[in-house]
């Protein structure tokens, strides 16, 4: 496949995931600001934190966008201009909007600022993508339920310079573009100002009015029920048709996930957009938890896909980013217990995963900086931090990553974890791993 215009789109819920997209092969990532993102809690960058995040991206050639994309209200409009000009001067690339009249509010205040038209919009045809165009939007994210012929036929109408981004892989509403009213309707919590309760994914019962409080099984045929949609996208055996039938940037969903998670998603889709196997790459893609996959539209299989069944499916155990080398030792920061004579994997940029096992473990209590490679001992600081290094012995399946010079806490050269089959499980609103 060609790729060398194709743009890879990764999610940053904060600095840690922001590293590891960049680290792993993303083109450009998105993040949440201090305001009007879909994201609840702390999950937005201050204008500083965006500042720094463009600072570490634009370093390495690497494009922000910044989602404001909440539905906006009048009162709102006067704040969306000022905040386009705080961003451009932060060094933000473009903003994700939904709402018509913060596009223009942007255009008119700040020229320069670039804008992409979010899936919020729900953009499903080429009238509306040109308007858009008209606006001043450079980019159209296009609508989730789209198939691979109506993503065709809206390149095929709209000017060449309008891109099309679509989303690969990540998880799904039950409103697909994510118009969804459930959340507001039983909790008060709206999705579309950023407090979403995944309500799509409780478990539901059926009760007939004339009955009350006898609650009747949902029936199911061949192809399951028809009623929630809570499987997750993953569009890897697709890419050739998404890519032919006129997207040029590719996205992935997940700003509330673990830098693990984006770090895993990212390497899978840069190896198969670099030519990788792509057994290989789905392979990856089940290490990390996820619900049931799905194709989504594009070839329309969610009309048929029955629900998921409960809980997530994942086939590692994240044990520490490893951000850098002391000689031959892999330096870790250890999340999870690491134990001695454990088979662990490496997950290393652009590279199937490395296998060895860990022996010769030491460890130190505080924060640290690595020195140097080649030179003996850590430099320590701030207390409360496990950190551990592994001697690789017996690898097979690749090399370790090069010797690194000095690493700034917090940086991430790859990651660690054990491959083993773990089963997630919900029950009554809990979760719980299970290690077989």
């Amino acid at each position: 496949m060609n790729t060398n215009k194709i743009e890879l789109l990764a999610p940053a819920g904060g600095m840690d995931a922001l590293r590891a997209a960049v680290r792993f092969g993303a083109n450009a990532v998105y993040l949440g600001g201090p305001m009007l993102q879909l994201r609840a809690g702390n999950t937005g960058f201050t204008l500083e934190g965006v500042r720094e995040a463009c600072e570490y991206a634009h370093a390495r050639n690497v494009r922000v966008y910044v989602a404001a994309n909440a539905f906006t209200f009048p009162e709102e409009i006067p704040d969306m201009a000022e905040y386009a000009k705080r961003l451009k001067d932060a060094g933000a690339d473009a903003m994700i909007v939904s709402d018509l009249g913060a596009i223009r509010a942007i255009k008119r205040a700040c020229p320069d600022m670039e804008v992409h038209v979010s899936t919020q919009a729900n953009c499903t045809n080429h009238e509306s993508a040109n308007i858009y165009y008209d606006l001043g939007a450079s980019r159209v994210v296009l609508a989730r339920e789209l198939n691979l012929e109506r993503i065709s036929e809206i390149r095929a109408k709209t000017p060449a310079g309008l891109e099309l981004e679509a989303f690969v892989h990540g998880a799904m509403c039950m409103a697909y573009s994510g118009r969804c009213l459930l959340s507001t309707y039983l909790t008060g919590r709206s999705a579309n100002r950023g407090g979403c309760a995944q309500s799509c994914r409780w478990k539901f019962g059926l009760t007939e009015e004339k009955r009350p409080g006898q609650v009747f099984p949902i029936e199911e045929d061949a192809s399951g029920t028809y009623i929630l949609s809570s499987r997750d996208l993953n569009a890897m055996p697709l890419l050739d048709e998404i890519l032919a039938a006129g997207v040029t940037s590719l996205k992935i969903e997940g700003r509330m996930k673990t830098a693990y998670y984006v770090a895993t998603v990212v390497n899978a889709y840069r190896m198969r957009l670099d030519g990788a196997d792509e057994g290989l790459c789905m392979e990856e893609l089940s290490a990390v938890s996820h619900r049931p996959y799905t194709t989504g539209f594009y070839r329309d299989e969610a009309k048929r896909a029955p629900n998921a069944p409960e809980g997530y499916e994942r086939t590692r155990e994240y044990l520490a980013p490893v951000v850098g080398r002391d000689g031959d030792r892999i330096v870790c920061e250890v999340k999870n217990k690491l134990q001695e004579g454990r088979e662990v994997e490496l997950l290393h940029p652009g590279r199937a995963p490395v296998r060895f096992v860990a022996r010769d473990l030491r460890g130190e209590d505080g924060a640290y900086t690595c020195v140097p490679a080649g030179r003996a001992g850590f430099r320590r600081g701030g207390a409360g931090t496990k950190v551990h290094d592994a001697r690789a012995r017996g690898g097979r399946g690749g090399r370790l990553p090069s010797r690194g010079h000095l690493i700034s806490r917090g940086s991430i050269q790859s990651m660690l974890c054990y491959s083993i089959k773990i089963q997630k499980t919900r029950c009554n609103n809990s979760r719980r791993n299970i290690v077989k």
